[in-house]
């Protein structure tokens, strides 16, 4: 008993309270290649550019190799900084300097480097419901109090953010408004309005992630929330979706008042993130057409999305409902009240078909009876072959 206890004490207190990554312990269950997953959030390898990336680190490594191998600053590599303000500018006519971006080992890192600078246990964080399972996480860490707002058509419920606002103090909202993961759904440009004014009265700042903003394959862009609520808005982007996940490459920006104490939060955590990557992710990035690529992608979601819709409408019951996305890589199903994910899961691997069930995106005892689909990696003849595996578990359990 006594060691017991010496055991456990070596930890801290906050990570008892931090479950694992559900959708990573499901792509251990699924690592079956006979099984057709809609679970991970992963990009189509079809599009990775593997030619050009290498032909980009070749040239670095020639050109430059002693020096992309030696540590770098903190911030990042500057002209891709740079590039990161100028694309901001030209797609979304935001003034951002290159001051203002620190680069990052992925969003997520992003998240947590937020975290780790604004919050202290028990500070108030709103979050989408259902909301981003990577955010809950990595906040979680910071141990704050969640209040989740419910995600309807057009954005989150604009009267009980108003009312959360009033009751609470909360430091961050963290949102996605694009095409949001786990739901697909896109704030309205109205939406955005009116969170944003809800917030500049509040002074709580808007964790803007934005990794799908570029991947709309339906209607048109919509403007930033940073449009709206300027200097109270810290954005999050990344690589991974537009050119490849393993870079593990992404950026945060903000004002340079906030990003001061952020440097120092990533000094300590890793000093700088992979400059060589950087280097050459930024060749590619001057040597490539960018949005040429990003047409290729679009197009195929665009057609992946509207295989895995149509599958659904045709072989799912009618009492089940589904989001349909302009853009992004999922859709959220909402099965009958009573009905069990999680119970479908169990009985959907049998039918070797795989998805995420929906209650891990909630800080809460709820979504029992939703789940999220992946389209982005899976053949169009798969995905109609998918869903009629799972309509048939889903109405064997009705």
């Amino acid at each position: 008993m006594r060691r017991s206890r010496v055991v456990s004490s070596l930890f801290a207190k906050r990570v008892d309270d931090i479950p694992k990554s559900f959708i990573r312990e499901i792509l251990k269950v699924i690592d079956d290649p006979e099984i057709i997953s809609f679970a991970g959030g992963l990009p189509n390898p079809e599009f990775f550019p593997v030619e050009e990336i290498k032909e980009a680190a070749s040239k670095v490594l020639t050109d430059d190799g002693t020096n992309v191998l030696q540590y770098s600053t903190t911030e990042g590599y500057l002209p891709l900084r740079e590039y990161i303000a100028d694309r901001y500018f030209k797609r979304q006519g935001l003034k951002i300097s290159p001051e203002e971006i620190l680069i990052t080992n992925g969003s997520q890192q992003g998240l947590d480097l937020i975290g780790k600078t604004f919050l202290d246990e028990g500070d108030g964080v709103i979050i989408e419901e259902p909301g981003y399972l990577g955010a809950i996480q990595s906040f979680s860490f910071y141990r704050p109090k969640f209040h989740p707002i419910q995600l309807l058509e057009d954005g989150v419920d604009l009267e009980v953010l108003k009312d959360t606002l009033a009751e609470n103090d909360c430091k961050l909202f963290y949102g996605v408004p694009n095409f949001q993961n786990p739901s697909g759904i896109t704030y309205s440009d109205q939406r955005r309005r009116e969170v944003a004014q809800l917030l500049e009265e509040s002074n709580t700042i808007f964790v803007e992630d934005d990794p799908y903003g570029e991947l709309r394959f339906i209607g048109e862009d919509i403007p930033s929330m940073k449009n709206y609520l300027k200097e109270n808005t810290i954005l999050l982007g990344s690589f991974s979706k537009i050119v490849a996940p393993a870079f593990r490459l992404g950026w945060v920006a903000m004002s340079k008042e906030k990003m001061e104490k952020v440097i120092v939060a990533k000094q300590a955590a890793d000093l700088h993130s992979n400059y060589f990557a950087q280097r050459v992710i930024y060749k590619y990035l001057i040597d490539n057409d960018i949005d040429q690529h990003i047409s290729k992608i679009k197009e195929a979601y665009g057609r992946q999305r509207e295989a895995m819709v149509n599958s659904i409408k045709e072989y799912f019951p009618p009492e089940v409902s589904c989001t349909e996305p302009e853009g992004g890589m999922f859709l959220w199903v909402t099965l009958p009240e009573g009905i069990s994910a999680l119970d479908i899961f169990e009985l959907a691997i049998k039918e070797q078909v795989a998805f995420v069930p929906g209650s891990p995106f909630y800080v809460n005892d709820k979504g029992n009876n939703t789940l999220r689909l992946n389209y982005s990696n899976v053949a169009e003849k798969k995905i109609e072959k998918g869903i009629m595996s799972l309509a048939k578990v889903i109405k064997s359990a009705l």
